[in-house]
């Protein structure tokens, strides 16, 4: 790796590995020391499952698989009263797997995937069948122990190709430190501009208020609910205090994606503004680089850097022209949190209507005389063809139709940062954010003042706010980094109408954050003006809720007991 891309490496501490972990450990992955690796797990069900315990999980994922996934089914201990069967049965897998995991150890995952002939052949199928079309036919996994979430929302922008699930701020506590330091990301130039020491205070201001206040909180909630059970009641928790977290929080997260995706994570990360990202670009690249060289051959290429150039300044070339657009200076507005319905097609329910006419059996009609018939329809008559069009639908999980792919519809929202990331996730519909920064205030939440915490948190969110105003007047891309989830960001989204009844449906269940709850439950009011006959067979949630968690341990118990029975 180039000498400037390592000072820009995050923090990371590895595991204490015993000798006989590695060595069970290191047929398994590309390394067992570094903060970015591949997995060379073969069973996609397995694969599949440990990267589903990144968002709970403290843990490096690679001590979770060694400790929860392969020594218990490589060592087995016969449970109590166990049948005999079902031990025999125990150890004839446990001795198939040592004998897997022999023939790794003398070949090497990397050498069996490495075969010379099998790569040259693949490699003559890409050149006559199209590179991207090939590299869409294969995927493998990639794991970072350590991004910040400025860098890691950067990769998630990805829309197509990539499937990634982090590490969860409801779930997992935030306040361990690593070699007496926090887990948050410094970047090397702060150095220079004279801010580091002023940023390292601030940080660890946050994650020191964070720290103290969890014993707090849990135990005002215990007092305010005294029938809740202990996870619940730190799960709320950790709900309720994450916005202290600073954008520059360090967390673990997984990715499963094709080639062709790899290849242009790449491409996005190799030229861009924050050296973060540019040296996760790096490692991901020397990592994949073992497992699936023929589709990344074109990363390095002088046509794939002019490419790379294209993708990392195209911001900052526009940004250039439009400095000056607007002959003003705004000044620090605290901003409330808004949703904005600024565009919709007044026509958009006679397009959904007609499309829902377009492909039925029989019908050779073009799409205007469709249209037309539609727009002279009596109401009645429409509501009828609707309804017929919903019938069964009674699960939010039973997707919608296409033909609501006919209307569009553009919000504006302001919102934290921390809620916002869960609506980030969501990839079929066009998202555009602006900056993280402190100009729209922040939310403090109602538990925090009835719990008498109000003080305490303020406090250390307006350290983090003047770190920020000193590092934005140098870098705005920077500043991000000192920017705690509690502050409000401005963001648009443009979907269609069958995405937002995926999204209004999932984001208003029970289980969901109060936050992200409220803008989705907003969304649904306007929705519902905008697009009354179709709304009308909307399955969205407006209940209100004290705990998001509550009973769902035991719906987890009940899912797993019947899953198990089959």
């Amino acid at each position: 790796m180039e000498e400037e891309l390592q000072l820009y490496e995050p923090l990371f501490q590895g595991e204490p590995w015993s000798g006989r972990d590695a060595l069970h450990l290191k047929p398994f992955v590309t390394n067992i020391d570094k903060s970015v690796y591949a997995p060379l797990i073969f069973s996609p069900e397995l694969i599949g499952a440990l990267c589903s315990r990144a968002s709970r999980a403290a843990q490096d994922l690679r001590a979770i698989f060694l400790n929860e996934f392969l020594y218990p089914f490589m060592y087995p201990v016969p449970e109590e009263d166990e049948a005999p069967e079902s031990w025999a049965e125990k150890q004839k897998q446990s001795e198939a797997l040592r004998e897997f995991w022999m023939l790794l150890r003398k070949h090497g995952a990397i050498e069996l995937l490495q075969n010379p002939k099998a790569r040259a052949f693949y490699l003559k199928w890409l050149a006559q069948y199209g590179d991207d079309s090939i590299a869409q036919m294969a995927g493998t996994h990639l794991v970072f122990c350590g991004l910040s979430q400025l860098a890691i929302k950067h990769l998630e922008d990805q829309r197509i190709g990539l499937a990634p699930i982090e590490k969860s701020t409801r779930y997992v506590d935030y306040s361990q430190k690593t070699g007496g330091q926090y887990l948050y990301f410094i970047d090397p130039t702060l150095a220079k501009m004279g801010l580091e020491k002023q940023y390292r205070a601030a940080l660890d201001g946050l994650f020191s208020t964070y720290t103290k206040l969890l014993g707090k909180m849990q135990e005002w909630l215990s007092g305010k609910f005294p029938d809740e059970k202990p996870a619940v009641i730190r799960a709320k928790s950790f709900d309720v205090l994450r916005g202290l977290l600073p954008a520059a929080t360090l967390s673990q997260v997984a990715f499963f994606g094709n080639g062709q995706a790899f290849e242009y994570l790449y491409s996005r990360c190799a030229k861009h503004i924050l050296g973060e990202v540019r040296w996760a670009g790096q490692r991901a690249y020397e990592e994949l680089n073992q497992v699936i060289p023929a589709f990344l051959r074109r990363a390095k290429t002088d046509i794939a850097k002019e490419y790379q150039e294209y993708l990392g300044n195209r911001k900052k070339r526009t940004a250039a022209l439009t400095k000056n657009l607007f002959n003003d200076n705004l000044p620090r507005s605290a901003q409330s949190v808004a949703v904005t319905l600024i565009e919709h097609d007044s026509e958009g329910e006679n397009k959904i209507v007609a499309s829902m006419i377009y492909d039925t059996p029989g019908m050779r009609h073009s799409w205007s005389e469709i249209f037309e018939k539609v727009r002279s329809m009596p109401p009645d008559k429409k509501k009828q063809i609707v309804s017929k069009y919903f019938e069964g639908r009674t699960q939010r999980w039973q997707k919608v139709g296409r033909a609501l792919e006919n209307s569009f519809v553009r919000f504006e929202i302001v919102m934290n940062i921390g809620a916002w990331r869960d609506l980030h996730r969501h990839r079929m519909l066009t998202q555009q954010r602006q900056l993280f920064s402190v100009h729209h205030g922040y939310d403090v939440p109602s538990e925090v003042i009835d719990a008498g915490l109000e003080k305490e948190f303020r406090g250390a969110i307006s350290q983090a706010e003047a770190v920020f105003s000193a590092i934005e007047a140098q870098d705005p891309e920077i500043a991000q980094y000192a920017v705690p989830l509690a502050y409000r960001m401005r963001f648009q989204q443009w979907q269609n109408l069958r995405s937002f009844f995926w999204e209004a449906e999932l984001r208003t269940i029970p289980e969901g954050h109060p936050d992200y709850r409220k803008i989705e439950q907003e969304k649904v009011r306007l929705i519902r003006k905008a697009f009354p006959l179709i709304s009308q067979h909307l399955l969205a949630n407006m209940n209100q809720y004290d705990f998001a968690r509550r009973g769902q341990d035991e719906r987890i118990a009940q899912k797993e007991k019947d899953l198990l029975d089959k």
